[in-house]
């Protein structure tokens, strides 16, 4: 197997952001393939033609909006008082990250 410039920090840093949990096996087995992905999509980046506009979708597209109009809603005091749990005008939910944000 040939030495993958994609070292085995950066897949594990790779694994941690995307909240993977990897063996240290998987982790040689990836850092070759990260490797091949990026040189594919360096490679469809040499294709893209200047004359050719960047496009999100094969067909157009066209957004359909509507004017902003105020429009009664309900009163944020009776929706909190009917919330599970409610903390400084807001809905309290449980944390899900264990990051600070």
């Amino acid at each position: 197997m040939s030495e993958s410039k994609i070292s085995r920090d950066e897949v594990a840093h790779l694994a941690h952001l995307s909240r993977l949990s990897v063996t240290e096996s998987e982790i040689d087995t990836f850092a070759p393939q990260l490797e091949r992905i990026l040189e594919y999509v360096a490679k469809v980046g040499e294709v893209a033609a200047d004359e050719i506009p960047p496009m999100s979708h094969n067909v157009p597209m066209t957004n359909v909006t509507r004017p902003d109009v105020i429009t009664p809603s309900l009163d944020r005091d009776e929706v909190l008082r009917a919330a599970p749990a409610a903390q400084e005008n807001r809905f309290r939910v449980p944390r899900i990250l264990d990051e600070e944000a």
